[in-house]
């Protein structure tokens, strides 16, 4: 899993922009970029979402991003007012942009909403069923359709937004995937968390 892989969910419009800023920068601190959103919250907020590769963030990497991307900001001045500027983990229930997020998080509940509908629907929850060569996704549906069907391969390229549903069970794979990192380091990674910067 590189750090350069792309993403298949990016955003549009003012979002997009910043993503284009953003991402260069995160990718050569060697962190990927999950998401990028502006908010009304505050006022103005500025929320971008990322990850080292292994799918770990602590307070300190979100300080280090802030850190380089604050002066770059500033330069490109993308946002006509004050803002203020967070840099976060994705969460438990966090957004799946990339194909390896799928592999990764297969087994899990997960909803997907398509920019093309399929079968006239648009809107799908189930559990992931990881990803195929030919560059589709597959759920096991929660909410089978009339003819029966229970299972559904999506295209990747169509998915307009897609995330995971918080359940036991992924609080216990997350918590156990984390306490498998701390074993394997020093210090802790305080997944999660947040660092919040005035700009």
């Amino acid at each position: 899993m590189t750090a350069h892989e792309p993403r298949i969910v990016t955003e549009t419009g003012l979002d997009a922009r910043l993503a284009t800023i953003a991402e260069p920068v995160i990718e050569d601190l060697g962190y990927r970029l999950v998401r990028v959103r502006i908010s009304g919250q505050n006022g103005c907020t500025l929320q971008i979402m990322a990850e080292r590769p292994d799918g770990s963030m602590t307070v300190e990497d979100c300080e280090a991003i802030s850190r380089e991307l604050s002066p770059v900001l500033d330069v490109d001045d993308p946002i006509d007012r004050e803002y203020h500027l967070e840099i976060s983990s994705p969460g438990i229930d966090r957004p799946l942009v990339r194909a390896t997020d799928f592999d990764r998080w297969s087994g899990h509940i997960g909803k997907i909403e398509m920019e093309v509908p399929v079968d006239g629907r648009k809107r799908f929850r189930g559990t992931i069923l990881g990803t195929s060569d030919d560059g589709t996704v597959g759920l096991a549906l929660a909410d089978p359709a009339p003819d029966g069907t229970d299972k559904v391969w999506l295209r990747l390229e169509d998915i307009g937004e897609a995330r995971l549903v918080l359940t036991d069970e992924l609080i216990a794979a997350t918590l156990k995937a984390e306490k498998k990192r701390q074993s394997e380091a020093d210090d802790d990674t305080g997944a999660g968390d947040a660092g919040d910067t005035e700009v």
